[in-house]
């Protein structure tokens, strides 16, 4: 086909064809029909925009970032390319340029409830619960359908109104029973008494047209409401189904995450970090590392209870600030080339870069807490970075730490622990990292470990604010009395007091668990 013999009407016509392939599943048949749109009538901003979308379902949110950049400089009123463009930049760290692309799409006319539900997820990456929500409740009464009522739930598990989530779950389930996410929410709302909601779940699972996609939240619920009945051979069974399906959808490269801990740990020394030069003077930053599930959340919450500290959340800025001032270009979070390059990067630039780019989501408090987990394999930059800023590193039985991820089933993170051994040989690896960055920085670090702190949630809360050189409050004993949004996987056990429930889980599970015991004794961490 000549370019002067394609029209628009073939344009319309491939487009359709385009997002019909989007809508089940077929990036491959979708791209191709961009590329041809594209080949011939490089401004039509609908190819643009498809593209964008089809990158957003691959996780490429660098392709997604340029196809909404073309969207909007192609027609800078398109709303829904703002909305979106907002989004890739949240998702990509960029929460600067997000807000500006937000303020764009709402001054916009919009009646869309997509779009509404769009700008809902960029306020709730961004931390602004109550504003996500609103956009949420804005989708749900524009289209009047309860396919809004999932992130509705979403928020108000966030803000810990979890009976109104659970009502938003029912309505939804009720015309549309089918959805996997609903069900793997409404079973993390309460403890299961018995197994009717299990068989419905199985039923699901075992239907021929349940979508890969849709077996790891079933799996997985069905792993927790066993595991509330007590049930723990045919628990362990369902998470290691759930287990299995996202693998099956992740790329983990374990070769390449032990090059970068080599790296780390080859490249940051105590010769190195005496010799890095003056960071950034700022007292306000309180970093919390460790692994997932491990009581990161906890301790926040004990902290962000005094009133001097309010909490940022996960953020990514700090690995995202090493990247930019690295230089090298990649499409992956972390290299051993880019730590390789970090070494060079001034201190105080690092921690200026850090506090700019997180301005936007700091709360308006003297001390804010960055709790983002694997900021610990960057210890030695922080310190550097920030020789005034806190580092607190949680730990856990180093069982049921790795057991504790294993069964939880993650959004776009920790692809190690979907399978026993790699899971073993990752807390490995972080162990003796973590082992060498208390070397170097000796009393800089204050560990802290989980089950210490709620057994004796008192002394370790005032062994925490002592270190944070903060004022006691009592409130950092109540800390589940606090109001504020959660937007992490503990967002609904978080509103309970510090119990003991989960100290040596494991053990129900000592037998299945083996593999990775033997992992974890080989390498000297148990």
């Amino acid at each position: 086909m000549m370019p002067q013999q394609f029209t628009q009407n073939d344009a319309r016509k491939f487009l359709k064809r385009g997002f019909d392939a989007l809508n089940r599943r077929d990036f491959k048949e979708a791209g191709a029909c961009c590329q041809l749109v594209l080949k011939y009538l490089p401004k039509t901003v609908d190819a643009h925009f498809l593209i964008g979308l089809i990158a957003i379902e691959s996780r490429d949110w660098g392709t997604a970032t340029r196809a909404f950049k073309n969207v909007v400089s192609l027609e800078a009123g398109h709303v829904a390319g703002w909305a979106q463009l907002s989004r890739a930049f949240v998702t990509s760290g960029q929460y600067s340029n997000a807000e500006v692309a937000l303020s764009k799409a709402a001054a916009l006319d919009c009646d869309d409830p997509m779009v509404f539900d769009v700008i809902g997820t960029v306020h709730s990456l961004l931390g602004d619960q109550k504003q996500a929500l609103a956009f949420y409740d804005r989708a749900a009464a524009a289209s009047g359908s309860v396919i809004f009522e999932l992130s509705r739930a979403k928020a108000l598990i966030f803000l810990g109104r979890l009976s109104e989530a659970s009502v938003a779950l029912d309505a939804m389930l009720v015309e549309k029973p089918e959805v996997a996410q609903a069900h793997w929410m409404k079973s993390r709302l309460a403890t299961a008494n018995s197994t009717e909601h299990i068989e419905t779940l199985k039923t699901l699972a075992a239907a021929e047209n349940c979508a890969d996609s849709d077996k790891p939240f079933l799996y997985y619920a069905i792993g927790k409401e066993y595991e509330d009945l007590g049930q723990w051979d045919a628990a362990y069974s369902a998470y290691a189904h759930g287990a299995q399906a996202r693998r099956a959808e992740v790329t983990y490269d374990e070769v390449a995450e032990e090059a970068m801990f080599a790296a780390l740990a080859e490249t940051f020394d105590g010769k190195w970090l005496r010799a890095a030069g003056q960071g950034n003077p700022d007292v306000s930053p309180i970093f919390i590392v460790g692994q997932p599930r491990t009581g990161t959340t906890l301790i926040e919450r004990i902290i962000t209870a005094n009133s001097d500290v309010g909490s940022a959340g996960e953020l990514q800025q700090f690995a995202m600030s090493i990247k930019r001032l690295s230089g090298v270009t990649s499409p992956k979070p972390m290299t051993a080339e880019i730590i390789a390059k970090a070494a060079t990067i001034d201190p105080a630039t690092l921690g200026s870069l850090y506090l700019e780019t997180t301005k936007a989501v700091r709360p308006n408090t003297p001390r804010f807490v960055d709790k983002m987990p694997v900021n610990y394999l960057y210890v030695p930059l922080i310190a550097a970075a920030f020789p005034n800023a806190k580092i607190l590193h949680v730990t856990r039985d180093p069982m049921d730490s790795c057991f504790s991820s294993y069964k939880q089933l993650f959004a776009d993170a920790y692809y190690h622990s979907y399978d026993l051994e790699e899971m073993a040989r990752h807390h490995a690896r972080y162990r003796r990292l973590m082992a060498k960055w208390s070397d170097i920085l000796g009393e800089r670090i204050l560990e802290v470990n989980y089950e210490a702190t709620v057994e004796k949630l008192n002394v370790s809360a005032r062994s925490i604010i002592e270190y944070l050189d903060l004022p006691w409050q009592r409130e950092c004993v109540d800390f589940h009395k606090q109001s504020s949004s959660v937007t992490t996987a503990s967002a609904a056990q978080v509103r309970e007091k510090a119990h003991t429930r989960s100290v040596g889980l494991w053990r129900m599970y000592k037998t299945q668990l083996e593999p990775a015991r033997k992992i974890l004794k080989s390498e000297y961490i148990i």
